[in-house]
């Protein structure tokens, strides 16, 4: 298996809208299909980094911290199913070690996620 690299642009979401733009986490898991459909699948145990580049808007007063990253991470490994993951037995069962991070970007037009996805030798 090759390394794969990729920045993923958008603004990355969790899990579905109650308010404001109800569309956002679907427009999310698309951009993240389409920007990944063309990359190397993995086949094998793997390992994933993944940075999320969110806006400042997502860090709101109340929290201050930003979205959940265990819910922005499932999302994001969900809509990889359907493109570098779809030939592992499991799907995305096969990230078998991962390091994540969320920071702010000052621009929303640099929003999205930087991934890298690693082979391991289990």
């Amino acid at each position: 298996m090759a390394v794969i690299g990729v920045t993923i642009r958008g603004v990355p979401y969790a899990q579905a809208k109650r308010r404001g733009d109800l569309r956002a986490p679907g427009q999310w898991t698309k951009a993240v299909v389409e920007q990944t459909r063309g990359l190397p699948t993995v086949a094998e145990a793997c390992f994933v980094k993944v940075t999320f580049l969110l806006p400042a808007n997502k860090f709101p007063t109340d929290f201050p911290y930003g979205p959940d990253l265990d819910n922005l991470l499932k999302r994001t490994l969900d809509a990889l199913q359907t493109t570098i993951f779809r030939k592992a037995r499991g799907r995305d069962s096969c990230v078998v070690a991962l390091f994540a991070m969320k920071t702010k970007v000052d621009d929303p037009r640099e929003a999205g996620a930087h991934l890298e996805v690693l082979p391991v030798t289990v």
